[in-house]
């Protein structure tokens, strides 16, 4: 830490100059990008066919599968696709796969009526969540490999690149998607949502021949640890057949990953960390979910939701996360996760402050402005923090692990918050008060552990 605290601010800057920066940008982006589709998206085409928030908080609960993830992880990092991983390699092999599935189910949106076919409108959603969430751990463990294990100042700033992509993806893509609502709305089109999804599929073939230009690691060390661990359990099964050999291979690929964790950390710690995961983003999760309903409902119309929820807050989440990769190598990534929970639960207030005040542009912006400072320093000082736990030898199921954790907490417990914003009967600026409330637990759970923990920074 010494080093990068003598080092000037330009100088630290210059790793982001590294060509690899770049594509993990693009595989941010790519990430990124479904959100939209299951998230405001979804969320206003079902306002706009007016049903309930109830209905859609709890329609919200698709995103539960991002929090389970990690159960089909150790697959991703061990099964290949057919004819797909030999032309393309083992993760760009998954990656297509998965953002084919997505395609298909847009197709499938474009179809059909909300109001009339409720159910199979959030069961394609639930397909495209378990596409993207799939599509999720193989992103991730593809960014991590392309920087070596102990590059720890380049693993922090492509942790910020990721974020940044991310949220490009995410905000460029949440402007596609209203913007082209709109304009098909004021054509006169009914079925104005059904037809932006198609366009939202147009991305989506873009984010295929954008991944083209990716280059994958060849896998040899990988592949030969995860033999040896084979191996391993084979031996100690005690012969050598094809059921001992399938069984030692399904228990490497399973348990793997776990024992590897709770061994490098410690069980207490271990447990401790999974702990923090869970709680850090609750009341960001809370706010997220209902953003887009309470500016609606205060009068912003789809383009000014476009114009500064998306649009304005992608160019400030880009300054904010390239500034909290920095405070991240300079400061370390444990006082970037404490000022970032600090400032997610006081920029939670300004909503609070435009629901009473009511529609206002400019407390509008400030509010989005200041909110998404907030949450770049807090994903990218999370990203930093999870890819530097963990073990390359199973990069996908690990990283997928602590990430899902980390859903687990933004989505199940979220699925509520339409259900509370009617228990306290449409009082807006209460709501955001206690979204601002729930980052406390998570960071006394950190000051427990913050010295203990085992970071290669």
């Amino acid at each position: 830490m010494e080093i990068y605290k003598k080092q000037s601010l330009s100088e630290t800057f210059k790793v982001y100059y590294d060509r690899r920066m770049i594509k993990i940008l693009l595989l941010g982006a790519i990430s990124g990008f479904p959100w939209v589709i299951i998230g405001s998206s979804l969320s206003l085409w079902l306002k706009e066919d007016g049903l309930s928030r109830s209905t859609i908080g709890w329609a919200g609960l698709i995103f539960a599968v991002y929090a389970f993830n990690y159960l089909w992880a150790p697959i991703i990092d061990r099964v290949k696709i057919p004819w797909l991983t030999g032309k393309l390699g083992h993760r760009r092999g998954w990656i297509v796969t998965m953002q084919s599935i997505i395609l298909v189910s847009l197709v499938f949106w474009s179809l059909i009526n909300p109001t009339t076919n409720l159910a199979l409108v959030v069961t394609i959603g639930l397909i495209i969540a378990i596409a993207s969430a799939t599509q999720d751990i193989t992103v991730d463990a593809l960014r991590i490999e392309q920087i070596g294990e102990h590059e720890g100042r380049s693993m922090q700033a492509g942790a910020a690149m990721a974020v940044v992509g991310w949220w490009t993806g995410y905000k460029l893509g949440g402007v596609i998607a209203l913007n082209t609502a709109e304009f098909f709305q004021n054509l006169g089109l009914e079925n104005y949502w059904q037809t932006t999804f198609l366009v939202l599929g147009i991305v989506i073939i873009a984010c295929n021949i954008g991944l083209m230009f990716i280059n994958e690691p060849q896998p040899l060390e990988r592949t030969e640890l995860q033999r040896q661990t084979d191996k391993m359990i084979e031996s100690k099964l005690g012969s050598s057949n094809i059921m001992t050999k399938s069984a030692a291979w399904l228990t490497s690929t399973i348990v793997g990953p776990v024992i590897s964790f709770f061994k490098k950390n410690g069980f207490n710690i271990a447990i401790a960390i999974l702990g923090f995961v869970f709680l850090f983003k609750i009341g960001e999760a809370f706010l997220g979910r209902m953003s887009v309903i309470f500016y609606k409902e205060i009068g912003f119309t789809k383009s000014d939701i476009a114009l500064y929820s998306k649009g304005l807050g992608w160019v400030t989440t880009v300054i904010f996360t390239l500034i909290g990769g920095l405070f991240a190598i300079r400061s370390g990534v444990i006082k970037a996760m404490f000022l970032s929970g600090i400032l997610m639960a006081s920029t939670n207030l300004l909503f609070s402050l435009l629901a009473w005040y009511g529609k206002s542009e400019l407390l509008f912006a400030v509010a989005v402005i200041f909110d998404d400072m907030a949450a770049a320093f807090a994903t990218v000082a999370f990203v930093a923090f999870i890819s530097l736990l963990v073990d390359r030898t199973y990069t996908a199921t690990q990283y997928a692990l602590l990430s899902s954790i980390g859903t687990a907490g933004r989505t199940t417990l979220a699925a509520s918050s339409g259900a509370l914003v009617d228990w306290l009967n449409g009082d807006w600026g209460i709501f955001f008060i206690l979204t601002a409330l729930m980052v406390i637990p998570s960071l006394v759970f950190l000051y427990m552990i913050k010295d203990k923990l085992k970071l290669n920074e």
